[in-house]
């Protein structure tokens, strides 16, 4: 099923009880609606441990009720881990949907890193998540999404002109997927120091990125990957027999689809270009420390100096309201797509995503700007404000956005009014959703969507460990 097609209400006594204001009066008042213990996926001591921490020492008891329900939610609901050839093997699916996005998977484990060196078979864990995305790389680098079962034949099969082999539920090249696992390998490589899954395989797959983003420069050539879907969705089809509308070749890479999975307008996204820049910087350090390969550590590192020059260049651009900021989509010709999407990479993560830095003056200027009404994606109403996008619809809030907001803030009374949008947003469910309406909370898509799940996880503990008060 569609995501944008998954469209949940509450039950009816929930949405009762929350526009009576009952789930907000007392401890009594927040139903258990975590997985029972034995139904669970996974168990890690060190993050029942945290939440334990938390529901004892924060003031804000509901607050503290949507971090026990939510930051597990990824270990709860969506691993499947187990030991192939004695080597630890984990397979993440989003949610409601059968698949693992290399995306997706990656953001869902990232905010359990920091308790890593706590406990041993959480580690096991996220090492698995490694060795899974490594063998999805080498199976397809341009595919988004797919299955545990190799064999299995997508649905999207009947519908996509592209080379859709066994095992893949979706093959939209979005340059993000192959940043993320650069970027879960770099992380779990610094907080847990084990070198394990970082064999032969794993060279031969980040070797694979890199031929991947030079192809999709486009310097010489359209390059391998082209691809098509009979649909009346427009965001799921490519122009110009799939390769996108013409850019002028000034070393961006070339993104087909956004980290939303929707086709981009000008295929240069410059946050995903971005986000590329930094993995080719992790990668040249993981390269170098741990393979002892020197040329390919010089060639990424390289690489990623180009793009962050072709950024400068032709990424940016002067507002005549904000002044100079970052554009989404760009095709080297001079023309811009300005807006932000709430799906990350995007324009207000670059700093989660350590591209920059919060108060870089670009940076600045960008986010005044995504965070306005001039941001086509930004709605405001009587529920929350936050961005959105084109997947799940006009006037739809996206939470990944808000949290994102207060990931990357450092004003205290914006990261406050940000959890209590975020506490007031879950639609009398104790979960966190794809979108709600910005006037309607209940109304909201996909019930179970771990990725925004734990990611309000990570921020709730980013602030507990930063500054406590503002849970109380």
């Amino acid at each position: 099923m569609k995501r944008r097609q998954f469209i949940a209400q509450t039950t009816m006594a929930s949405a009762s009880l929350l526009a009576a204001g009952g789930l907000r009066a007392g401890r009594a008042a927040f139903p258990v609606v975590r997985v029972a213990e034995g139904q669970r996926k996974f168990k890690s001591i060190a993050v029942e441990q945290t939440i334990a921490t938390i529901k004892k020492r924060i003031g804000n008891q509901e607050i503290a009720w949507l971090f026990e329900n939510c930051f597990p939610n990824t270990l709860d609901t969506t691993v499947d881990f187990s030991l192939t050839g004695g080597k630890p093997d984990t397979y993440v699916i989003t949610g409601d949907i059968d698949a693992m996005w290399l995306r997706d998977s990656t953001a869902q484990v990232w905010p359990y890193l920091s308790l890593l060196k706590e406990d041993r078979d959480l580690r096991a864990l996220v090492a698995g998540v490694i060795r899974r995305q490594t063998k999805c790389i080498l199976k397809d680098p341009y595919a988004n999404a797919f299955y545990k079962d190799e064999n299995k034949v997508s649905e999207w099969k009947q519908t996509d002109l592209t080379d859709m082999k066994a095992g893949i539920h979706e093959r939209k090249w979005e340059i993000d997927s192959l940043c993320y696992p650069i970027r879960l390998a770099h992380g779990y490589w610094k907080q847990s120091g084990d070198t394990s899954p970082f064999d032969s395989e794993w060279a031969a797959a980040m070797k694979t990125i890199v031929r991947t983003f030079r192809e999709q420069q486009r310097l010489h050539s359209e390059g391998p990957y082209s691809f098509q879907r009979k649909t009346d969705w427009a965001t799921d089809g490519v122009p110009l027999g799939g390769y996108g509308y013409p850019t002028k070749k000034v070393g961006l890479i070339h993104s087909m689809f956004r980290p939303s999975d929707d086709a981009t307008i000008y295929p240069f996204l410059i946050p995903s270009n971005c986000f590329a820049a930094v993995s080719l910087k992790s990668l040249s350090e993981m390269s170098q420390a741990l393979l002892q390969d020197l040329p390919f550590s010089r060639e990424t590192m390289q690489f990623s100096t180009e793009l962050q020059a072709a950024i400068a260049r032709y990424g940016t651009l002067k507002h005549p309201v904000f002044g100079t900021i970052y554009a989404y989509e760009t095709n080297g010709f001079g023309s811009y797509n300005l807006m932000d999407d709430a799906n990350v990479p995007s324009l207000l993560a670059l700093p989660y995503l350590n591209y920059t830095t919060g108060d870089d003056p670009t940076y600045r200027n960008t986010r005044r700007y995504v965070l306005s009404l001039e941001n086509p994606f930004f709605f405001r109403g009587t529920a929350g404000e936050g961005i959105g996008g084109p997947h799940a619809g006009m006037d739809m809030i996206w939470p990944l956005s808000i949290i994102m907001r207060g990931l990357t803030s450092s004003d205290q009374q914006e990261i406050a009014f940000c959890l209590k949008t975020l506490q007031h947003s879950h639609g009398g469910t104790g979960f966190m959703h794809e979108s709600f309406h910005k006037n309607d909370e209940t109304k909201y898509t996909r019930k179970w969507f771990a990725w925004a799940n734990t990611l309000l996880g990570e921020f709730i503990l980013k602030v507990y460990r930063e500054n406590p008060r503002l849970l109380d």
